[in-house]
């Protein structure tokens, strides 16, 4: 597999497009929610598989550490993760030789993070809205950032993968 050189000013303007997209699909529809859909409500979308709600989450992924003291809180909710992305942009920006693959998921965890952290810095809380629920498959309630962190760690895995069996028929 070719690896796409992104060390370029064109590669890291798109590593930045990516990422900007990736948060401002995030923070305009955390907006649309907060000004059109009332707290918990529920908004059937899709009969009752897929309904929209408006819930406020001062925790981490499905409300862990909400209880949390507050300092403890500062540190694992916002100083970290903030010290997490600023190692992921430092790395896919002066990597040089990831494939497309990893540094679009790479773009995607960076983005969906971003665009959480915002909400926890600006609003003390981040605004989830979506949950679906397919009998045998539920979600807790989520959005766009959570969409972008599962797809980029999804892309990242793969790219693994593959990287991995390339590598054993390579010895082979």
């Amino acid at each position: 597999m070719k690896k796409m050189k992104w060390t370029g000013l064109a590669g890291k303007v798109l590593i930045l497009v990516i990422v900007m997209f990736n948060i401002g699909c995030d923070q305009i529809t955390k907006s649309i929610v907060r000004d059109h859909v009332q707290s918990n409500a529920n908004i059937k979308v899709l009969s009752d598989q897929i309904t929209l709600t408006n819930v406020e989450n001062s925790g981490a992924f499905l409300s862990v550490g909400d209880s949390l003291h507050s300092g403890v809180k500062f540190v694992l909710l916002l100083l970290m993760p903030l010290a997490v992305l600023l190692m992921g942009v430092y790395f896919v920006m002066t990597r040089k030789n990831l494939s497309p693959l990893l540094t679009f998921g790479i773009c995607c965890v960076i983005g969906g993070g971003a665009g959480n952290l915002y909400d926890r810095i600006i609003y003390g809380s981040v605004t989830d809205f979506l949950h679906i629920d397919f009998v045998i498959f539920q979600t807790g309630v989520f959005n766009a950032a959570d969409l972008s962190i599962m797809l980029g760690m999804l892309l990242i895995v793969i790219d693994s993968f593959s990287r991995r069996k390339l590598a054993n028929v390579s010895y082979s």
